[in-house]
């Protein structure tokens, strides 16, 4: 079992706890797609807490947010819709302590981004649940960050100075 970045870097040694969590999902050859994250004691994500967090701070444990299941029960999942393999990642990772499925928004774009911005999260990204996995970036989904966005006399737009 290993953790691997999206460089190809093998992340197992430095986080042999979560390494651990997901070694003891069943079943033993699986692929997920997802990022390590440590949550602050609103459960907002601190990535940058990844290397060390302030002292005075509590901040979960590095967690597995996972978005995505590729692989699982000998199949691979990539050709099947988003809803399919949501399901079978939601199945496996029930009830883990380090490893949880990424938390679902509101299905209308604009109740999701009102969602964001009222508990503080870094951003968005919204897929189609028809869609197959492929990677690399794609129409079948769209990456929103805050910081790029400001409220304005109109709601909320963006922000040229920091786009």
């Amino acid at each position: 079992m290993r953790l691997v970045s999206r460089n190809g870097r093998d992340l197992t040694r430095r986080f042999p706890e979560l390494a651990a969590a997901v070694a003891a999902l069943e079943p033993p050859t699986l692929l997920l797609d997802g990022e390590i994250a440590v949550f602050n004691s609103r459960l907002v994500s601190r990535f940058e807490w990844l290397r060390g967090r302030p002292k005075d701070e509590a901040a979960t444990p590095p967690t597995l947010i996972a978005f995505d299941c590729l692989y699982a029960r000998g199949k691979d999942l990539r050709p099947r819709p988003l809803r399919v393999r949501r399901n079978v990642l939601e199945e496996l990772v029930d009830d883990q302590r380090l490893i949880l499925p990424a938390r679902r928004l509101a299905a209308h774009g604009l109740e999701a981004w009102a969602q964001v911005l009222k508990s503080g999260y870094e951003g968005l990204v919204g897929k189609d649940e028809a869609s197959a996995y492929v990677e690399g970036r794609t129409l079948s989904w769209l990456k929103v960050k805050v910081a790029h966005y400001r409220e304005g006399e109109r709601g909320w737009e963006p922000n040229r100075e920091r786009a």
